[in-house]
């Protein structure tokens, strides 16, 4: 059972960490909602579900990629809004600026991708699961979200830095070890 809290200020000392009912402490720890949330869980499904409403009523493989590649959707607009905004947008060239302001109804497709401001793509357009080439470039100008799984979808939003997903205890988690899709 996942439990969410609301997070204090950056100014203030984090909220006591709830436990489980054994006493023992939750094994993720997830900020998220701008900061304004907290979340703690055992499982990463349940921190996804944090995410996206009802997810984990959702018994059905295949309604649950729908919803995280909608969820995908959302924070790459959400956050290529963000990057855009500051002094790296005046160092763009005109046409670095129109790719960054661009609809994303039709994923960019640049063949390659150095601009100030990094580009935020979805990895489902893109080889080698969808059919568009990846923008060569340096990867610090690249911002990948990947809603395959559970897993590579909150590994990339926290890579992102739409989200923070801290573990407790030395568990390493692969895809192979996490049992979703």
């Amino acid at each position: 059972m996942a439990v969410s809290v609301r997070n204090t200020s950056a100014a203030g000392a984090p909220p006591v960490a709830p436990t489980k009912a054994d006493g023992h402490p939750y094994t993720y720890e997830m900020i998220y909602a701008g900061g304004t949330r907290r979340g703690y869980a055992d499982e990463v499904v349940e921190l996804v579900g944090m995410l996206i409403p009802d997810y984990t009523a959702t018994a059905n493989d295949d309604e649950r990629a729908a919803a995280r590649f909608r969820l995908a959707l959302d924070v790459q607009v959400r956050l290529q809004a963000q990057l855009a905004v500051g002094d790296a947008m005046h160092d763009c060239t005109p046409e670095e600026r129109s790719v960054i302001l661009s609809r994303r109804d039709v994923p960019p497709s640049p063949a390659r991708w150095d601009a100030p401001v990094p580009l935020v793509l979805i990895t489902s357009f893109y080889e080698p699961v969808g059919s568009l080439a990846r923008p060569e470039g340096p990867a610090d100008r690249q911002i990948w979200l990947d809603p395959s799984t559970d897993w590579t979808l909150l590994t990339s939003l926290h890579a992102g830095g739409a989200i923070h997903v801290g573990a407790r205890g030395a568990q390493n988690r692969t895809e192979e070890s996490e049992g979703d899709t």
